[in-house]
């Protein structure tokens, strides 16, 4: 009883469920007052049912699963990659400079116009996909450790300096935990850049399973309503994974800020 009084009062002050009700309503008055053509937007029930119905004959945890084991797949070589490489670039600024140019030009580039590239590197098997997604995340991660390892806070490093600290241990117990929020913020945007891209990729490099092929099926056999229910499966893979991150972020930094 007591731990059901304390999730209310959790609900009550951080009403995290307005967002989500809000969204059901106006999707419900678009589909009600037709707002938009039937053929093309159902309404909001009924997509409810046709995921849990998709959920529960386990027609979507193979596309599920596919999906996810590709982003984390991405996200991972990013991550082993970038973070060292981004350690680099940040403690060296003539390094970072002389990079500069290289890192914003691909960082800017849209990811899927490099899908040709990598299909003609890779084929058109997984490697492809997980491929450009790993590019596109590691770029995210590469710039923000970088620009964390930079921006780690000048008094406490003279403080250290002042103490006699070796150049390696400034880097090792100052600059390195001073960088880590940082470093998270780009871990985050890494997972969501990866995740972006395999569904793109799934939808048009072609794929086995996937929930970017699920969408794509839907559309083209118009089943509306598994479309959107897939959809909304793939935005809450996709916000699961963020506030994963988010509460490791909030667990493991919390003296962030001190």
């Amino acid at each position: 009883m007591s731990r059901l009084m304390s999730s209310l009062q959790v609900g009550l002050r951080h009403p995290f469920w307005v967002g989500p009700l809000l969204i059901f309503a106006v999707w419900w008055l678009a589909a009600a007052g037709q707002w938009i053509s039937p053929k093309l937007l159902p309404d909001p029930v009924s997509t409810l049912v046709a995921l849990w119905t998709s959920v529960a004959d386990g027609s979507l945890t193979g596309d599920f699963a596919g999906t996810l084991g590709r982003t984390l797949a991405a996200f991972a070589v990013a991550a082993v990659l970038g973070v060292p490489m981004g350690i680099v670039l940040g403690s060296d600024t003539r390094i970072y400079r002389s990079l500069e140019f290289a890192i914003d030009f691909f960082r800017s580039t849209p990811a899927t116009a490099m899908f040709p590239l990598f299909l003609l590197i890779f084929g058109i098997g997984e490697e492809s996909k997980v491929g450009v997604a790993a590019f596109s995340a590691w770029l995210v991660i590469v710039f923000n450790v970088a620009y964390g390892v930079m921006n780690a806070r000048p008094t406490r490093i003279l403080a250290a300096r002042v103490m006699g600290a070796s150049r390696a241990r400034i880097f090792r117990d100052v600059m390195f935990f001073e960088s880590l929020p940082q470093t998270c913020v780009g871990l985050r945007l890494g997972v969501s850049y990866a995740l972006v891209v395999i569904i793109v990729a799934e939808m048009f490099i072609g794929s086995a399973n996937g929930m970017g092929r699920r969408i794509i099926d839907a559309q083209q056999i118009f089943d509306l309503r598994q479309m959107y229910a897939s959809i909304i499966a793939t935005g809450c893979l996709g916000y699961g994974l963020n506030l994963l991150f988010l509460t490791i972020e909030r667990r493991f930094l919390d003296w962030s800020g001190r």
